[in-house]
């Protein structure tokens, strides 16, 4: 028997990203397109603009999407504020909401939502997507090569499932959500902390199906996230460095490419 979904909530927190939420933006509209069930539903699309400096709420809001301002500078906070707006204006009951995340430095993929929709649509209650990183800026062929030798170390087949946690690539019904109390106000890892929280009999997919392209910069946003995770690596391809590599629970496990 397949869920009915009837609201799409978009939720993209944003800390000073100018430079790079207007291609996330894009990618997102095009999915939204592209997407053969959002077209009957009530969509959704909210970046919180947490502590911005620069043209971010304006750019979003050019963008068409509603923007929540907020003065956190906290990536849990602000992803729960976008993920509150939208299920506040979307008017649809929470178990008949797909709430999907993503962050102000990704590109999606234009099936990103249709793939969202179709797990929805088979009875999943939380999708956990993998990411890629993507080629702009560039990134160390040595880093790059570390960073798959660590995230893709279990990996078995076409349908492997995964042991990663992200932001950028996440999906959950409404109900679930509310019933694990939403996203805590945390600096770092607030997504890994929401699935931790999940209820035990949720049907929770882990699926390699539709990575989300993130920014393979190495100036972190936020502490132990994943630019600090490539900073590492960067710092351990030196033949210099003593720098250790990162742990199981680090920043690919455990907090969403956007905490920078």
């Amino acid at each position: 028997m397949r869920n009915i979904v009837e609201a799409l909530v978009v939720a993209v927190p944003a800390h000073n990203e100018a430079a790079t939420l207007p291609a996330t933006l894009r990618s997102i509209r095009r999915a939204l397109l592209e997407s053969r069930n959002a077209g009957a539903l009530t969509v959704r699309l909210v970046v919180a603009a947490d502590s911005c400096t620069d043209t971010t709420s304006a750019d979003a809001a050019r963008w068409g999407a509603d923007v929540v301002e907020v003065r956190q500078r906290m990536a849990g906070a602000a992803r729960a504020a976008a993920v509150a707006r939208g299920l506040r204006s979307c008017g649809a009951r929470p178990e008949a909401t797909w709430i999907v995340t993503t962050d102000a430095d990704c590109v999606v993929r234009p099936s990103w939502l249709t793939h969202q929709l179709d797990c929805a649509g088979r009875g999943w209650h939380c999708v956990l997507g993998t990411v890629r990183i993507s080629p702009d800026p560039p990134v160390a062929a040595s880093v790059r090569a570390l960073h798959e030798a660590h995230y893709f170390a279990d990996r078995t087949g076409p349908d492997w499932s995964h042991p990663h946690v992200h932001g950028a690539n996440l999906g959950i019904r409404g109900d679930v959500y509310l019933r694990a109390g939403g996203f805590p106000a945390l600096p770092h890892s607030e997504d890994r902390a929401l699935v931790d929280a999940l209820p035990t009999r949720a049907r929770i997919l882990r699926t390699d199906a539709c990575p989300v392209l993130t920014s393979g910069r190495t100036a972190p946003r936020a502490p132990h996230g994943f630019g600090t995770y490539l900073g590492h690596l960067t710092a351990r391809g030196r033949p210099s460095s003593s720098v250790d590599s990162p742990g199981p629970r680090t920043a690919p496990h455990g907090a969403g490419p956007g905490d920078r």
